[in-house]
């Protein structure tokens, strides 16, 4: 299954040191080592072109091994990270607290120790990584470092630095540049301060990818933002983990695709990358209104013990109805309790040891532990927790009872598969992060015909390396990188759940990065088989 998309054939891979060197008939007397694979699936290693595991890579072998395990074992061999306006650079001395606090999972014995993207890379390169990894600029971590956590407007000045900054990632070997825009400061930003900085990235090719403002209310006027993005500045635009948020706004996303399909009808290069569940992770952060997170994590916890000022941000998540445009004081594009209620939110994560114990339960049912109205338990977590928390969120294009809005986004040509999840060893991480790509080919594909295997394959191989510029990765070919992942078609399967994640699929019996077995009949060598990956 070589990763066109096209059905399978039969035939023999050959390969000498880090790439394939011929395929079809390959006689194994020249051959120092010969696999098997006599009823195995062989297909490319799985691109995640949606990943966060951004601190583990600048962590030592052993530890970056063991945390990246349930990713390699579910066949992922290469990923982009400096997703959703969040990377680990450029880094400025006086605001690297306010990138730490935006990566709220780190690992312990992360060094902060660089201050360029190119630095970060070059850390990463002499220590090595355990797969394949390249990086987006990030724009949330660029206006950090010019403006801090300021939601104001950038004057004149601070605009061209950030394009200068933008720039010099990019020439450093980044993919291109992404923004989170439900996230502080992405969310302080207009659609023009978005398109001067695309319009760098468009000069030099790159990607724009974008967690867009909202996928609930603001869901169409946020999918119409990054399309007129892509129009006007000439960047290739990928929405990121493609979704609606809430029952109430399934709906949208045929609309979705009926209008990212009309602007690639006008030459705009927009395409998606979708994971296939119905909740999605992140930190408990977003569910405050976008004034009281200005300032960063501190500031937010100063307001909430303030008692007329918490008053404000419980009136605001109650009663606040999505709007836009998002940037002007009081409006917000993405109320998450609005769109899915308090009992779609459980807690996955929480920095205080008092409060482990509340890990799975939803905040309706913290509520009624603490005997408090649901928005004063989530001001206590936080607070006892100095503000470290993290949640899934269920209602996302589906819920435990349906996920064929979900299924939609996966059936359609323009979506790569993705994960938007790791596991950095704290609370329960999302399960995508441990069954993701066996979800979607045994599950979907194989069991359920959402999909043909083949398209499952293309999703998660040739299509994310062609949506950001892999040119020698995602495909079964002579002078290609050999990624490739060898399956157990009838066994493949997730095991992993919200409630037990951190377990391994079946059905993976080789895995090798750049030549070099790391999963071989279900073992795990634990090596740093991978490489930095550069524009």
């Amino acid at each position: 299954m070589d990763g066109s998309g096209n059905p399978w054939f039969r035939a023999d891979v050959g390969i000498s040191g880090e790439k394939i060197v011929c395929l079809g008939r390959v006689e194994a007397v020249q051959a120092r080592r010969v696999i098997d694979a006599q009823g195995l699936m062989v297909c490319p290693g799985f691109i995640d072109v949606h990943a966060h595991s951004d601190p583990i890579f600048t962590l030592n072998a052993d530890d970056q091994c063991r945390y990246l395990e349930g990713r390699i074992r579910q066949g992922i061999t290469t990923e982009i990270i400096g997703n959703c306006g969040k990377s680990l650079g450029p880094l400025k001395p006086e605001n690297v607290d306010f990138v730490k606090g935006t990566f709220w999972q780190s690992p312990e014995g992360v060094a902060w120790d660089w201050s360029t993207v190119g630095e970060y890379l070059k850390r990463l390169e002499t220590q090595g990584v355990a797969l394949n990894v390249g990086t987006l600029a990030a724009h949330g971590t660029i206006r950090i470092a010019v403006m801090g956590m300021n939601a104001a407007v950038p004057s004149e000045e601070q605009l061209r630095e950030m394009k200068r900054l933008v720039q010099e990632a990019l020439d450093e070997g980044a993919f291109g540049l992404s923004c989170g825009l439900i996230y502080p400061p992405g969310m302080y930003t207009t659609t023009f301060e978005l398109m001067e900085l695309a319009r760098v990235a468009a000069s030099k090719g790159r990607i724009f990818t974008s967690h867009i403002r909202g996928s609930s209310e603001t869901l169409l006027p946020a999918v119409k933002e990054i399309i007129r993005i892509g129009e006007e500045t000439g960047v290739a635009v990928q929405h990121s983990h493609h979704e609606a948020v809430g029952k109430d706004h399934w709906w949208k996303i045929e609309e979705t695709l009926r209008l990212e399909e009309s602007a690639r009808d006008r030459g705009v290069s927009i395409t998606y990358d979708v994971f296939p569940y119905v909740a999605a992770n992140t930190n408990m952060t977003a569910i405050f209104p976008p004034w009281s997170l200005e300032g960063g994590i501190q500031k937010l916890m100063e307001r909430l013990r303030a008692p007329e000022i918490r008053g404000r941000i419980e009136s605001d998540i109650e009663e606040s109805i999505p709007g836009w445009p998002p940037w002007i004081p009081g409006c917000w594009a993405h109320n998450i309790v609005e769109a899915v209620g308090w009992d779609n939110i459980r807690v996955y994560h929480v920095g205080s040891e008092k409060h482990k114990s509340l890990i799975g339960k939803s905040i309706q049912e913290i509520s009624g532990i603490f005997a408090k109205k649901p928005f004063e338990a989530v001001a206590e977590l936080m607070l006892e927790a100095d503000g470290v928390a993290s949640c899934y969120v269920f209602g996302v294009s589906g819920d435990l009872s349906t996920d064929e809005p979900n299924r939609e986004l996966i059936r359609h040509p323009l979506g790569a598969i993705s994960t938007d999840a790791s596991d950095f060893g704290k609370g329960k991480p999302h399960p995508a992060a441990y069954g993701t790509y066996p979800r979607v080919i045994g599950r979907l594909a194989r069991d359920e015909k959402v999909i043909p295997v083949q398209e499952a394959v293309r999703k998660m191989t040739s299509w994310p390396a062609q949506i950001m510029g892999i040119r020698d990765r995602g495909w079964i070919r002579e002078g290609m990188f050999a990624d490739i992942v060898l399956l157990d078609l009838p066994r493949i399967n997730d095991n992993a759940t919200y409630d037990k994640p951190r377990q391994f699929p079946d059905g993976v019996e080789f895995v090798l990065i750049n030549g070099k077995i790391i999963i071989e009949r279900g073992e795990y060598h634990r090596s740093l088989p991978g490489k930095v990956l550069r524009w």
